[in-house]
């Protein structure tokens, strides 16, 4: 087996050498993860990793900038544009569909965040932990674009008052980056994933929302993707989405990780 392949250790388990890795899940050629090693921004196991290290990727924990990777070759990341009517989980004990029937089968994944079982647009999926937990956790803001259709005209100042924030039943939302599309059609940005948060900020403003669809998650968007259809992530998205959460900190919001 020459340089450029996978030798076993010891216990059997598959090792590589790191700046390979880096390479294949998308940070730059191989030179430029031997010059990120070479320069201490990846760390093994919490320890600086040297120039020509080798991981592996069953069992080693690989960060580069403090920020964990997935570097197993198994993951999945996949991209669904869900309808209306289902779940944002693995199962319902309820026996509704769940988001997970309309993606392969073959490998057990886990949607990233929720959207409401009314609510349709973009969703991750992935059996990638380190990834979900970056993504949603509360000390990460990754922005979150919705097309939100409303009961009735929505006036000029219903919008300010969605700018600046309003009042929810567990307290202030953030500032929210709000556009004007017609009378009652309009774009909302968050950053927050609180449990129904777009449709509740829209009734403190006077509105039922009537349809709603998330349409961008952070750098993540799509337009050719049909309801119910899907996609595989590419390299450079998945770590286009990690640096988006890696780098978008917000102040220490209380989240819920939930749906919109």
């Amino acid at each position: 087996m020459d340089e450029t392949s996978a030798t076993r250790t010891g216990q059997g388990a598959l090792s590589e050498k790191l700046h390979k890795v880096l390479a294949r899940v998308g940070y730059g050629s191989r030179r430029s993860c031997e010059n990120m090693i070479a320069e201490g921004r990846v760390e093994v196991n919490g320890q600086v990793a040297q120039v020509g290290a080798r991981v592996n990727v069953e069992t080693d924990s690989v960060k580069v900038d403090g920020e964990q990777v997935g570097v197993r070759p198994d993951f999945v990341y996949i991209l669904l544009n869900k309808p209306s009517g289902f779940i944002s989980s693995v199962t319902d004990p309820l026996g509704r569909p769940t988001v997970t029937d309309l993606v392969p089968s073959d490998v057990r994944i886990f949607p990233v965040g929720r959207l409401d079982y009314d609510s349709e647009g973009l969703l991750i999926l992935t059996n990638d932990g380190d990834l979900t937990n970056l993504v949603t956790h509360p000390s990460h803001g990754v922005d979150k674009e919705y097309l939100v259709h409303v009961d009735g005209p929505i006036s000029e100042k219903a919008i300010a008052r969605l700018r600046h924030g309003v009042e929810l039943e567990d307290g202030m939302s953030a500032p929210a980056k709000v556009g004007k599309i017609s009378d009652d059609l309009i774009r909302i940005t968050i950053h927050e994933g609180r449990n129904r948060q777009v449709r509740r900020m829209c009734e403190a403003v006077g509105h039922k929302v009537v349809r709603l669809a998330r349409t961008r998650i952070g750098p993540l968007r799509d337009q050719r993707l049909r309801q119910g259809d899907w996609r595989y992530l590419d390299l450079s998205e998945v770590v286009a989405l990690r640096n988006a959460a890696s780098q978008t900190t917000v102040g220490k919001t209380s989240m819920t990780q939930q749906g919109s």
